[in-house]
């Protein structure tokens, strides 16, 4: 079922659909119809793609009350315990403007300031993503965003999932419409009637999500182009070989092309956890495709010892990792590029997934060696301040004015040495 193999064994490679040039060319052909037609392209593309005749795109106040009223109040209760959990753990992200005057009068610093107006994507089809809502809407809250947008595909009467306006109520969304695919990401891009154009896109969607926030990146900025879900294990024989199967599934279970792997010294353990793989496979719903992810992009790695696995651990990058070994914060320090760790038995990813508070929008395809989990910064600009004196400028102008003429620029130097002359004249 799960191949088991070397280091040198590993080598993950999807050949997927994600640069195919014919949904490259709809995603495009399906952008400049909705930036010429606006809402009527909107409600066409929607009943042509999830067989929802709509009237309106926007999501009223009163469809949100009455989702509000049918959703158990227990799922409630656990959608506002993990937002208050995401919300105290991105707080301590905040950054503030800062000044630096120095002694001859001259201050530095930068401005802080949140993004005016995010969009975020939550997809919809076969599932509902509450925890996308949250993990994706908070950060930008915290940040001090002023409007979020949200855009999630109806389902063919019409409807958004109930748990998630829900969600989109305990996270703060400004407003909700109903559209999917490549044709949301366009109205946030560029505006429709309804729909106001944003300065960012985030969330997560399939191959036209992702293609559509590609084709607009630059007009709006995005935070990424995620991959297939992936988790690492790296596991001693101290642990439980149903705890590592049971996490490993936890990931197969999203997608075929999602990875799942176990970086171990101990066959023995490698071999137990093969047949627990087997037997909690035959009672999972979504057993078809974690069957398939599991064998066609699963394996167990086995190692001579950690140190061994965790050089491991730093060549694949993982989403997420596990560290089941008897003392897993020794271990730590090792991690070089991971988009999170989990540490210890108990500390299973689908804790991360939906309240522990970090994000779980997290760097997917081995980026996880230059991109960080999304963040307040992520919903934040800079802007630098120079504030010169003259004094300043009689010391370092000189200067100014001789790496300008060395690249050339002898107007730059001017726009300097006049200052200086002027100043010397009175």
């Amino acid at each position: 079922m799960i191949r088991i193999i070397r280091p040198d064994e590993w080598n993950r490679s999807i050949d997927g659909p994600e640069h195919a040039r014919k949904a490259w060319e709809a995603v495009n052909g399906i952008i400049q119809v909705v930036r010429r037609r606006g809402d009527e392209a909107l409600k066409e593309l929607t009943a042509r793609f999830d067989g929802a005749r709509l009237e309106s795109i926007r999501v009223e106040e009163r469809e949100t009350d009455e989702a509000w009223r049918r959703v158990d109040p227990e799922i409630l209760r656990a959608l506002e315990l993990a937002a208050d959990r995401i919300r105290a753990y991105h707080e301590k992200q905040r950054e503030r403007s800062w000044f630096e005057p120095e002694p001859d009068g001259t201050v530095l610093g930068q401005l802080v300031r949140p993004l005016e107006r995010v969009g975020v994507y939550v997809p919809g089809g076969r599932a509902a993503y509450p925890s996308s809502v949250l993990m994706n809407v908070i950060p930008a809250k915290v940040a001090g965003v002023r409007d979020i947008i949200m855009m999630t595909p109806p389902g063919p009467d019409g409807s958004v999932p109930d748990v998630v306006l829900a969600a989109a109520r305990v996270a703060g969304v400004t407003a909700v419409f109903k559209a999917g695919g490549a044709q949301a990401v366009a109205a946030l891009a560029y505006g429709t009637e309804s729909v106001p154009r944003v300065d960012k896109i985030v969330g997560p969607g399939n191959l036209y999500v992702a293609l559509a926030k590609r084709a607009v990146f630059g007009q709006v900025d995005i935070d990424s182009i995620a991959g297939p879900s992936e988790i690492a294990v790296v596991a001693d024989d101290s642990a439980r070989p149903a705890f590592v199967a049971a996490d490993l599934l936890s990931q197969a279970e999203h997608d075929p092309l999602a990875s799942s792997v176990l970086i171990t010294p101990d066959e023995t353990l490698a071999r137990k956890v093969r047949e627990e793989l087997q037997k909690q496979c035959e009672n999972l719903p979504r057993r078809e495709i974690a069957e398939r992810s599991i064998r066609e992009q699963g394996a167990i790695i086995l190692v001579n010892d950690l140190e061994e696995a965790f050089e491991t651990v730093n060549r694949i990058a993982p989403e997420h990792l596990e560290i089941m070994v008897r003392h897993p914060w020794e271990w730590l320090g090792k991690v070089k590029h991971a988009g999170a760790v989990f540490l210890g038995p108990w500390s299973s990813e689908p804790v991360g997934d939906y309240l522990a508070g970090p994000n779980h929008v997290l760097p997917t395809s081995g980026t996880a060696r230059f991109f960080s989990p999304l963040g307040v910064g992520d919903f934040l600009k800079r802007t630098s301040v120079i504030s010169f004196s003259r004094e300043a400028l009689k010391r370092l102008g000189p200067d100014v004015i001789r790496l300008a003429e060395a690249e050339g620029l002898t107007g730059h130097a001017e726009a300097v040495r006049i200052r200086l002359t002027e100043g010397e004249n009175g």
